[in-house]
Order: structure tokens, then sequence, then C-alpha cells
């Protein structure tokens, strides 16, 4: 193999991104390459400081020209890595890495790191800080770390992809991602900005700006536990996040942008900002995802806000500002759609809503149910299942919450004070009868179960490419 480590003491002017991909999107699989070459990585032992996963609030994110550049390693070899770290410790600063290449397997790229420009594995720790990092092969994840006991500290770097299925921090098999202060963007499809894959792990991403432009690439997806804090997270195509199965994003003081405009699947006719489900491919376990918001701004340009279908949900809102900038989108869509057995497919969701105002109708049809908590002067300006009764629906209002009706809601069952209900000119209907504003009432929750509807076949994963065959728990890697 050819070595090309370049020496060099200067400022980068800029990191080019790869035309944006033109063709229609083919969901993650096995792609074909030629034989290039590869160069080997040695440690830069001098950087041993472990990143602190709390940043600054309001710190700025490094662009590219801010960062000095002592080292170079290029790798262009399908299925290497400019960087491997494999059960050891290892430290590396203002560097860039240059990965080009495909992989000749999906599953061992977006699963076991096949093809990734730096990858750790094994229970290695390794420590990144001040690096420019850009990959332009098929399965190309940037930064990817692999396994139970492994752990990437990445800091202070420039991260860019972009070739499909190209993520720019990746976590599979139980490993652990801690991020600071990273600016990374990505312009193929299905690749997350913050992308995880088969067994998850925990993610832990703090300050920086993450943006994707491809189709079928949200800024997050989720199939671990991740936590973003004081960060910008913008998609221009695709759901700002998306949590797949039992698993969960939390995002504390975090600006989204989102903007989904394009789909990668026919499964669903709806867009939206966030999206939680489960697949059934075997890459996330079945059973009861998380998504939390506390404080920050959530913005949407088309569509929904929240859709859920094949999977039970828990919601937590707490003093987010969330504004949808399409009249015809709805807050939240509890609904059947491709993934799953018909009628078994629905959502089931729990919302919490605390010293959080909801603007926005919510839709939960008859295979779904909601659970709408309104806690702590929470306010509620919409209506739910305008249309007429469909799925079951309870809504409870305490601590001087507020529902404020913008038409005429159906719904199953209610727990409300006297004054928590502002019929606004509008009927509000339980189990059928019509509600009598200025009375109160005592209601009873949905029991929520959580199983995702089975269906025959791999099917497309709407944030990330076609689904995989095989399933179970992330898998050791195979020899």
């Amino acid at each position: 193999m050819k070595s090309s480590h370049k020496n060099v003491s200067l400022k980068i002017a800029s990191v080019l991104m790869a035309a944006a991909m033109t063709a229609s999107f083919a969901a993650c699989g096995a792609g074909n390459s030629s034989e290039t070459t590869a160069q080997s990585a040695t440690p830069d032992t001098a950087t041993e400081a472990v990143l602190a996963t709390t940043a600054e609030s309001g710190k700025k994110p490094h662009s590219a020209n801010d960062i000095t550049i002592n080292d170079t390693i290029e790798n262009s070899a399908n299925g290497e890595h400019a960087i491997l770290a494999d059960n050891e410790t290892a430290s590396y600063s203002n560097t860039k890495v240059v990965k080009t290449g495909d992989s000749d397997s999906g599953d061992e790229a977006d699963f076991y790191g096949d093809n990734a420009a730096i990858f750790a594995t094994n229970g290695a720790t390794l420590n990144l800080s001040d690096m420019v990092v850009d990959t332009s092969g098929k399965h190309a994840n940037a930064v990817f770390s692999y396994g139970e006991g492994t752990t990437v500290n990445v800091s202070d770097s420039y991260i860019t992809t972009s070739g499909n299925c190209s993520g720019g921090i990746m976590t599979t098999g139980g490993g652990t991602m801690n991020a600071k202060n990273l600016t990374i963007e990505t312009s193929g499809n299905s690749s997350a900005a913050i992308r995880s894959d088969r067994g998850g792990g925990d993610v832990n991403v703090s300050g920086g700006s993450y943006t994707t432009s491809g189709t079928g690439s949200p800024v997050i997806y989720s199939t671990a536990d991740i936590t973003v804090n004081n960060a910008t997270l913008t998609s221009t195509a695709s759901q700002g996040v998306v949590v797949e199965g039992k698993n969960s994003v939390t995002l504390n003081n975090v600006t989204l942008n989102a903007d989904n405009n394009k789909k990668n699947s026919d499964k669903s006719a709806y867009y939206q900002a966030v999206m939680i489900y489960q697949s059934m491919s075997g890459d996330a376990a079945e059973g009861t995802s998380s998504f939390e918001m506390n404080g920050g701004t959530l913005t949407n340009a088309n569509g929904d806000i929240f859709f859920v279908n094949n999977t039970a949900t828990e919601i937590k809102l707490s003093e987010a500002n969330i504004v949808n900038n399409d009249s015809d989108g709805v807050f939240l869509r509890a609904a059947a759609a491709g993934w799953g057995s018909e009628g078994k497919n629905g959502g089931q969701v729990s919302l919490n809503a605390e010293k959080q105002t909801i603007n926005g109708d919510m839709i939960v049809d008859a295979v779904s149910n909601l659970n709408l908590y309104l806690k702590d002067s929470s306010v509620f300006n919409g209506a739910i299942n305008s249309d007429g009764q469909a799925g079951e629906a309870y809504v409870e209002l305490s601590g001087g919450s507020k529902w404020v009706l913008t038409g005429d809601s159906y719904i199953t069952s209610l727990t409300c004070d006297a004054d928590s209900i502002d019929l606004n000119g509008h009927t509000l209907y339980v189990n059928g009868v019509a509600y009598t504003e200025g009375t109160a009432s005592t209601g009873e929750a949905i029991a929520v179960v959580s199983t995702g509807g089975h269906s025959g076949g791999a099917p497309d994963k709407p944030g990330e490419g076609g689904g995989h065959n095989d399933g179970g728990t992330p898998p050791a890697k195979p020899d």
C-alpha cells in the first residue's frame, strides 16, 4: 500500500464539498468500486486530553479556515480507513483526513464501520480535536464508533461527506460518541449528520452546527440514545429528526430548522419535522421510544411537526418555541403508513407538555391513540380529530393549563378543572357527548401497549434508505 502523510503548517483555505447527487436516490446497499491505494495512520501521542461533553453555551463552531493543519492522512482503498483505533487509546489533532473509495457491502459499512474514514472499535478510546475530515465515497462515514466499551471523543472539528450513505458521526453496536463544537455538513442521500444504526449506543453532542441536504438525510437518525445540547440543526430536504424503535432523542436548548420536501420512500404521503416509527427491519428493538425537547426552537417549513407510526412513543416538551410555517400542517399526526401490518401499525402517543405552548391540530387515526397531558400553565391552541371521532384520545389539564379550541374536537375521555377549556365557539365531544364549558371532568387515560405491527419483507427506512434483511441485536462483528 502506498502511504501519503503530508506534513504541512498552514491554514486550510477551504474544504470543497462534492457536487450534490442529482440522480434519484438509491437505497443503501452494496456498491461497486475499483481498487485504490490506502495509507496507514500513526497516532499523535501529544494529544491526551479527553473531550468534555458539555459545551460552553453560545460558543461558535469552527470552520475549516480556523483549523491549523500539521498533518494530512489520505486513504482511497475500498473498505479501508484513514485512521483506525483497535483496542487501544489513540489521539490525533490538527490533522486533515481525506477518504475516497466505496464499501462493497452496505451492511458492513452501516453496522460495522467498513470504509469509515476514522474508525474506533474493540474497546478503543479515540480522542480527536481540531480535525478536518472529508469523505466522498459511498458508505464512507466520517467518524465511526463501534461496539460496547469503544469511545470516540471528537471536538472543534470540521466534517464533510458527499457520498450516499455517509454520515458525519456514526455510532453502532453499543459504542459511545462524544462530540463537542463540530461543524458537520452532509450532501449525500441517507447521510444523517448525527447517525446511528443497528445496536445503537450513547451519543452526546454539545455545541456546533449540523446540516444535511440529501434525500433521506435527517440531521439526526436515532437507533441509539442521543442527547444534543446548545447546537444548531438544519435539514434542507429531509426530516430534522427520525427516531426508530426503542430509542431516544433529547434536545436541550437546540435550534432545529427542518424542511422535509423530498421523499425516498412511497410508504407515507406526509412530510414532517420529527418522525418516530418502527421499520421492522431489525435495526432497532421494539418498544417505547422517546423524544424530549427542553427550551430551544423548532421551526418547520413543510408538513407536520410530529408524525408517529407503527410504534409507541413518549414526547416531552418543556418551554420549547415550536413554529410551523406550513398552514396546512398539523402539530401531531398519529397514523398508519406503509410500515408494519395493516390495522396494527398506528401511532400510540403520550404527549407531556410542561410550561409549553402548542399551536396546531392533532390527528389520531382509527388504529392510533393519544394521551395528552398539559401541565404547569401549558396552552394548547388547536383541535383534535376535527373531522370526527377516529382513534381514542384522552386529554388531561392540570396546573392552570388551558385548551383553546380552534375547531370542533372529538376525544374519548377528559380530565380538567372547570376553567380549563375555552370552547371558543366550537364543540368538544367527549365520548360522543358535548362538553359543557365551565364544568370539571374526570376521565381515564388510555393504556398503551408497545407492539410494532409486523410486516412481510424488509421495509424501507424513511430517513436512511432501504431496510436490512436480517434482524436481531447488534451483532458482534463477523469474521
